[in-house]
């Protein structure tokens, strides 16, 4: 696709560092899905609630709200003991749950494995930070994925987390990296796994930021997969190496609430 908008390399930069200012601000929180995390202020709270929202992160996203705070009432508004401390019987009281495709025996599931990661492997900043690149996360995304499913699951389950060596964009999981290394000093990103950098990240990928990365000439590639991402990636590190990342308020912003 050929830019919509042909700016210098100059140009688009201050646009875009402008757009960043204006949505990495915590009037994006009301809006936006991390507002569920920004409920608690224990660092193993904070990163479950965070990886359960982001992973039912599609779709409406009041809908998401929606289930991600009925998910959060299932483990007692406290996710970390319920995740550590939970035995089978617990597991019956979950009924009925359901988003889009991510149903209860999914979320029952995913309580198992993180209990498993928590216990066995400490923790999922220790689980990413082993596994990630001086440039990248995205073998450490793999990486989580092969652990997280180590133990007994369902086949259908596996498809809630993507691989990017699969060729997927892995928006979902490359969001929640973003909330949790990023520290933005505007209250919106936790940064609160210091074992990793901002400069690792990846631009969570979607149809919004894709489209206005098009129309921005910062991709061509038409699909939305681990090509595309790389080939933003790229050419948001030219902008900023040190948080390439922070540009996802602006083509986000740009796409959903500007209509760019």
């Amino acid at each position: 696709m050929k830019p919509k908008f042909i700016l210098t390399k100059t140009e688009l930069k201050e646009f875009l560092d402008e757009k960043v200012i204006q949505y990495n601000s915590p009037m994006f929180i009301d809006s936006d899905p991390i507002q569920i995390p920004h409920q608690f202020s224990i660092k193993e709270d904070i990163e479950i609630s965070a990886f359960l929202t982001a992973t039912i992160a599609w779709g409406n996203r009041k809908s998401i709200i929606k289930n991600a705070l009925t998910m959060m009432d299932l483990l007692g508004n406290s996710p970390y003991d319920f995740v550590l401390n939970h035995q089978p019987h617990h597991l019956d009281k979950i009924e009925h749950f359901v988003h889009r495709t991510f149903n209860v025996d999914d979320f029952k599931y995913f309580i198992i494995a993180l209990q498993h990661i928590y216990k066995n492997h400490g923790g999922m900043e220790n689980v990413f930070s082993k596994n990630a690149t001086s440039n990248s996360t995205q073998a450490a995304i793999h990486e989580f994925k092969k652990i997280f499913f180590e133990i007994p699951h369902l086949e259908r389950t596996k498809k809630h987390i993507s691989d990017p060596l699969n060729g997927s964009a892995a928006k979902r999981i490359n969001m929640f990296l973003r909330w949790m290394v990023r520290n933005d000093k505007t209250g919106v990103d936790f940064g609160i796994w210091k074992s990793l950098s901002p400069a690792q990240l990846s631009c969570p990928l979607d149809i919004h930021s894709g489209n206005v990365a098009r129309k921005l000439g910062l991709l061509t590639r038409k699909q939305n997969d681990a090509k595309a991402l790389a080939e933003l990636d790229t050419n948001l590190r030219k902008m900023d190496k040190s948080d390439p990342v922070k540009y996802d308020f602006a083509l986000f912003g740009l796409g959903v609430f500007e209509g760019f």
